[in-house]
């Protein structure tokens, strides 16, 4: 199987073809200076070729073709036809509270991805310019939008509300949404898999830490808590991001220096963190490292600042959850660098953490850093967001397989269900409540559609999962919970005819009353 994992900047375009069976990249590379004159860098990985060549893109469009163009290319590509690209998968910044998982690229996915560009100005309209310009390059092909929000949809109110006043959240959506989540779960997933199931990994707490850095609390494979917010900004700082901040100090520099909102945003985005702290010395941790063993202060004020607000968040994580069976280091600080790990691991013995100074020598490879007696175990596990995009892609084929299959075995079925108030058209994917059209996500409607086709029926999560999803969901059958939850906020009242009810210990049915 060949999956395109695509990542679409504003004016760059990041690409992966790769097979989700065996993990294996066949060629990656980067379109950049989209919009003004053109290049594209181009790398077969199995030979090492590489191609820099300037090419004509004033749109996204013609990035892609380009693309196209060069992963069929009779030196520089590695398939002989378009056709053996099976579907691409599109990393997605923001999916708002709609979505809590990957879903396939439809008019509704596009249509609620638009309705996010507020929370997600400068990625969400690059997003839809790949999205929209490979559906034009590749008709018919199927695309799955992956997004970096869904996994962290999963916190409970306590803690992605913000204590402000209601309306902020009800009309305005402000809250609490993280980043990097596709990354947070392909680690949290391989270190349970690693554990041997979540009964040895209850408890997970996933040091993404890099440029842009965030951590995540994870309980039972579930995102419980994230240290990013209603953006990327917040959290521990970062290369170039203040992290949290009293929003005093933001406003104490906008008045004095005369300084508008979005200056003061793009300050302490781009010209704060370890960059700021470092006196400017470097954004680049590598580079902190070296000034700080020659005796820079600075330096090692920065390295000192940003183990101490990680530490913290440990130590805030760990209570979250009730303690901590797995702490685990992934992107390019959290792979490779020793002395953070250190550091960041220094004072945590009251935790349980007790690291092996020879095994944490370890860069960029799946290891137990950890000392044996440790009582918890510390891991360094790489991430691999593409990875996780291509399987993301490749389960969701295997459900829409699953249903044609049953639906060539089946007799027509009606795709139009109609109880009191309430019309469930999986045709259209429309939900109409009382006359009026719900915004339903895709998979939100199937599993309606699903349980409302045999009412009063019972169905147990893991028939849900298989018969709805069409494939073995990891770890936990909580996001059939999730989708009922959200669902119920949609229908709960309407009708004394139907509800949508759960069945205590056993699973969920629609019951219609006689």
């Amino acid at each position: 199987m060949n999956i395109l994992v695509i990542n679409a900047g504003s004016s760059s375009l990041k690409y992966q073809l790769m097979d989700p069976d065996t993990g294996v990249v066949t060629a990656k590379g980067l379109c950049e200076r989209i919009g003004l004159d053109g290049r594209l860098n181009h790398k077969v990985i199995a030979t090492g070729k590489k191609l820099e060549k300037d090419i004509p893109m004033p749109t996204h469009k013609e990035a892609i073709e380009s693309v196209m163009d060069i992963l069929v290319d009779a030196e520089y590509g590695v398939i002989k036809s378009v056709d053996e690209i099976d579907a691409v998968g599109h990393r997605v910044l923001h999916g708002g509270d709609k979505f809590v998982e990957s879903c396939i690229v439809t008019d509704a996915c596009k249509e609620t991805i638009r309705e996010c560009i507020p929370l997600g100005p400068l990625h969400n309209p690059a997003n839809l310019m790949g999205i929209e310009a490979c559906e034009k390059a590749m008709p018919g092909k199927p695309q799955v939008a992956v997004f970096d929000t869904a996994f962290h949809m999963t916190m409970p109110p306590k803690a992605y509300r913000y204590a402000i006043p209601t309306k902020y959240y009800t009309e305005d959506h402000l809250r609490r949404y993280g980043f990097h989540g596709t990354s947070h779960r392909f680690v949290s997933k391989r270190c349970i898999e690693l554990m041997g199931g979540v009964e040895n990994a209850h408890r997970v707490i996933v040091c993404h830490l890099g440029n842009g850095s965030s951590l995540s609390a994870v309980k039972d494979g579930k995102c419980q808590d994230t240290s990013m917010g209603l953006s990327p900004l917040a959290g521990v700082p970062m290369g170039t991001r203040a992290g949290d901040i009293d929003t005093c100090v933001a406003q104490f520099i906008m008045n004095k220096y005369n300084m508008s909102a979005d200056d003061c945003l793009t300050m302490l985005n781009k010209k704060s963190g370890v960059l700021a702290l470092s006196d400017g010395i470097s954004s680049d941790f590598r580079d902190l490292d070296k000034a700080a063993e020659e005796g820079n202060e600075a330096a090692q004020l920065a390295l000192d600042k940003f183990a101490y607000e990680v530490r913290k968040y440990i130590g805030a994580y760990t209570a979250a959850l009730g303690g901590l069976d797995c702490l685990v280091f992934t992107a390019g600080v959290g792979e490779n660098s020793a002395s953070m790990r250190a550091s960041i691991c220094e004072g945590l013995e009251c935790l349980g953490v007790k690291l092996d100074a020879e095994k944490n020598k370890t860069r960029g490879e799946e290891a137990v850093i950890s000392a044996d007696d440790s009582k918890v175990k510390v891991w360094v596990i790489p991430t691999n967001e593409e990875l996780m995009i291509a399987l993301d892609v490749k389960e969701l084929l295997a459900r829409v397989h699953a249903v044609m299959r049953r639906t060539d075995a089946d007799a027509p079925v009606e795709k139009k269900l109609t109880f009191d108030k309430l019309v469930i058209n999986l045709e259209s994917y429309e939900l109409i409540v009382d006359g009026v059209k719900i915004d339903t996500p895709p998979k939100e409607m199937e599993l309606l559609y699903h349980l409302a086709a045999s009412p009063n029926r019972v169905f147990t999560r893991n028939q849900l999962l298989d018969e709805v999803w069409g494939f073995d969901y990891f770890g936990d059958s909580r996001t059939v919970d999730v989708h009922v939850k959200r669902l119920r906020e949609k229908l709960e009242g309407v009708s004394d005819k139907w509800c949508l009810k759960t069945v205590w210990g056993v699973g969920y049915k629609f019951e219609v009353h006689e």
